[in-house]
């Protein structure tokens, strides 16, 4: 190090922990300060730009006819806001289907629990902290070197407050502070309390949903609460008529309709290129025709023939192999765009010829190609989707075991048509297994990645880290207090927010290759990986490698004493949670206050929007540009159940308070940003019907035991090992809760009981068969199920029809409408 000791940075003395407490205040004040001006600053503009951008901030309230029903948002600059807020459950049952019912369920049962348990944290935890023991107050409420302790004759509590010298300080040690023993049981009591509140609000929480989940499913018949899943059919089985035959030999009721799944690879690879080639023509057409209005469809047909006529000997597109191909340049009395073609040996040779034709006659052998395809007998696979007559068959069928033997004519529920991933349809159990298990792999290998990465992370949190190092940086910021805050608490929460942000694009990935059968499935596992990226790496080991006393040097022992000893991942668990209470207060803060807004503002497609826009051709590219943006929970749900984990292990500790409170004024933002989006700008295009609520409950649980185990680590910290012993019950019991808890209440979320099934209306004065979410909204029951399918399991290769060219009605410059698929827009 030369001239610089670290030694004289923050460290384990009184001295570093006045330095540090200062350094915390400071950061405190500086992320308030950015957030709010942040937040601030992205509310106002969407205020301004929402009644000017209705095809961004309005975009499903425009397009969708399931938010029809919803009120008007007027296009004052508050006036919004309490409309908004006066939107029942109902109606957003009715608009935005179960999921989205589902996942502001879990904001408003966070709500409750962090409000109660703010109260005792400010009521009983933080004035019983202060009276025993010193108490790092937010900015602005105490002074920086101010010590706390108990004084028994006090007769209110704030009396026993006394000031302390900074050279009194030096004789306390926060860790080694010596508390009565009827304070640290206080600890085991609000550990059992908060553990028994978080359980009972899960419990009526999933009691509230699945009431409404049976009662909203129950009333419904469309083809996809009819239609089972039917896999690991023998090769004996594989047809129509024979599955047909095997189901209703079983006797629960009589089959509709059967889509046996073929092996349609060849065909969903030619749609693919039959699609690439369209936009291929559609380009070249747009640049051709410029800003110029485009002609009729009939006489760009009349044109086409006649050039035809004159080539006839001359076929266009001959074998791109051939050398001795034929110019492909005709006369014409415009410019027309040229596309380069390869051929010969090794397609070492090329030359220019006339895009349009080009594309137009691949396009059209594609086709013909295309209609010979559809017509073969394809290989049939074990996979079949089964439409039963009732609802009741149904679900008979996916809660019964169908077949004698393991692994055969598996039924489960079906997911939507439209959510049907039909290119997985045709792959093998063989290779949906090793897909699984490879992502599983790349995802732990992920994970070792993460961890070197957090590691420099979290050593920004503390100066002796960065000392460690870079000793100059070390003690250029230790010499002044805002850079020093910026450094070692803004920057490490924007870290931290970036990687939520970018990671689970990856993940996303990962999960489209695993091969599930529908959207739904793929969007849970991305919830599920997400979840432990942002808990495993992003929390729990960045708190082991966060801790102010632990350098480059000793990540290695740490991780050599964890392996060794399981009391040392609690020890170190409890250390580092303490002094890290402040950067997880400034990471809530950064959320809620600074982040939301730009959630709200739907920055990511603001700022994307003038790019695609500059990318942006054809009709097919401005229409696409003014789709609504697509709302997927995998990327939202995991943070924010991250942050309620947090929130809940710090629920007894010092900080409590801070971060209890923070924490709440994110969830009661949250729920009104993310209630406006889903109502009224963002589009849901997967559903599972509700099935994220049990990914919500075990992540929950999974915070909670991690909050158990932190509790009795800190107690054991303070010698407190009877104390400590006593939250093994409770550890015990919460285990017993998960078990008991998905036994009792998964069935019920997955499938619908034979009782909820009533073709009369329960609901009022409404119409027979229809439940009073059809009676609120134009699409009802079909809002989990996209009405462009048809309501039919069938692969879309086999039946769309072959798209023609779609070009604009008037200028393609994006201003103009763009045309449809008739009349003169097409060419």
């Amino acid at each position: 190090m030369g001239e610089y000791n670290c030694s004289l940075l923050s460290s384990g003395d009184s001295q570093g922990k006045t330095s540090q407490r200062r350094q915390d205040q400071t950061a405190l004040y500086t992320q308030l300060v950015i957030s709010i001006a942040l937040g601030l600053g992205a509310f106002i503009t969407f205020c301004v730009l929402r009644p000017r951008w209705t095809g961004l901030y309005a975009a499903r309230k425009r397009q969708k006819n399931a938010a029809s029903k919803l009120p008007v948002l007027p296009d004052t600059f508050l006036g919004w806001i309490p409309v908004l807020y006066k939107i029942s459950e109902e109606q957003v049952l009715a608009s935005a289907g179960l999921d989205a019912y589902v996942f502001l369920s879990f904001f408003k049962m966070a709500t409750k629990f962090l409000a109660v348990t703010f109260f005792f944290a400010l009521v009983i935890i933080l004035p019983v902290n202060v009276h025993y023991r010193h108490y790092r107050f937010p900015p602005g409420k105490a002074p920086s070197l101010m010590e706390y302790s108990p004084n028994p004759d006090a007769s209110p509590l704030w009396t026993g407050l006394t000031r302390r010298s900074e050279e009194a300080m030096i004789m306390v040690d926060e860790d080694s502070t010596t508390y009565p023993s009827s304070v640290l049981w206080m600890y085991v009591v609000f550990t059992y309390l908060f553990t028994s509140l978080a359980m009972y609000l899960l419990v009526t929480t999933t009691q509230k949903i699945i009431r409404i989940r049976q009662e909203y499913l129950g009333s419904q018949t469309t083809v996809t609460d009819r239609t089972i899943r039917l896999s690991g059919i023998p090769a004996d089985l594989r047809d129509e008529q024979k599955i047909k035959e095997t189901v209703e030999n079983l006797e629960i009721g009589k089959v509709e309709s059967v889509i046996l799944c073929r092996n349609w690879k060849e065909l969903d690879e030619m749609m693919a290129q039959r699609l690439v080639l369209l936009r291929k023509l559609e380009e070249a057409w747009t640049v051709h025709l410029g800003h110029s209005r485009i002609r009729s469809a009939q006489a760009s047909r009349e044109r086409a023939q006649s050039r035809a006529a004159i080539r006839q000997d001359a076929p266009l597109l001959q074998d791109e192999g051939d050398e001795h191909e034929q110019d492909h340049v005709a006369t014409y009395g415009e410019d027309r765009p040229k596309t380069r073609i390869w051929y010969g040996f090794l397609g070492l040779q090329n030359r220019q010829v006339d895009a349009i034709d080009y594309f137009e006659e691949k396009l059209r052998r594609l086709d013909e190609q295309i209609r010979v395809i559809r017509t073969k007998d394809f290989s049939p696979m074990p996979l079949a989707f089964v439409t039963l007559d009732s609802v009741a068959a149904c679900q008979m069928a996916v809660q019964a075991t169908m077949d004698p033997k393991p692994m055969r004519l598996l039924a489960n529920p079906a997911p939507a048509p439209s959510d049907v991933i039909w290119p997985n349809t045709y792959l093998t159990r063989s290779s949906r297994i090793t897909r699984a298990w490879s992502v599983t792999l790349i995802i732990l290998i992920l994970s070792v990645f993460w961890t070197a990465l957090l590691v420099p992370i979290a050593g920004l949190v503390s100066l002796k880290s960065i000392c460690s190092v870079w000793p100059q940086l070390a003690f250029a910021l230790d010499s002044n207090a805002i850079s020093q805050s910026l450094v070692a608490s803004g920057l490490p929460t924007a870290l931290i927010s970036l990687l939520t942000v970018l990671v689970p694009f990856l993940y996303y990935w990962l999960s489209t290759q695993q091969g599930m059968l529908s959207l739904g499935e793929v969007e849970m596992s991305l919830i599920s990986k997400n979840f432990f990226f942002t808990f495993f790496n992003l929390f729990v080991l960045f708190t082991i490698f966060g801790t102010a006393s632990i350098s480059y040097s000793k990540v290695n022992d740490t991780l050599a004493g964890a392996s060794k000893d399981a009391s040392e991942i609690a020890r170190k668990l409890a250390t580092s949670l303490q002094d890290l209470d402040y950067f997880y207060i400034n990471l809530i803060i950064l959320q809620a206050l600074g982040l939301f807004p730009f959630r709200l503002l739907e920055f990511g497609s603001v700022a994307l929007y003038p790019i695609n826009l500059i990318g942006a051709k054809t009709p097919r590219d401005y229409a696409e540009l003014v789709q609504p943006p697509v709302f997927s929970y995998g990327f939202y749900l995991p943070q924010t159940l991250l942050i309620f984990v947090i929130c809940t292990v710090y629920s007894v500790l010092q900080s409590s308070w801070l971060i209890l409170f923070f924490g709440l004024v994110y969830f009661l933002i949250g729920s009104f940003i993310y209630k406006y989006q889903l109502l009224y700008a963002m589009d849901h295009r997967q559903h599972s019907t509700g099935q994220a609520w049990l990914i919500i409950c075990n992540c929950v649980v999974i915070g909670l035991i991690f909050f158990e185990i932190a509790m009795a680590g800190l107690l054991a910290l303070r010698t407190a090992f009877y104390r400590s012993l006593s939250i093994i019950p409770l550890l015990a019991g919460t285990i017993w809760f998960n078990i008991f808890f998905r036994r009792t209440f998964d069935p019920l979320m997955k499938f619908i009981a034979l009782r909820s099934l009533d073709s009369k209306a329960p609901f009022g004065d409404i119409s027979p068969g229809e439940s009073r979410y059809e009676h609120d909204t134009d699409r009802g029951r079909a809002v989990d199920e996209d009405d462009e399918t048809g309501l039919r399991y069938i692969n879309p290769s086999l039946i769309l029809p072959l798209e023609e060219v779609w070009l604009a009605k008037g200028r393609p410059n994006g201003s103009s409408h763009a045309g449809g698929h008739s009349g003169d827009g097409n060419v």
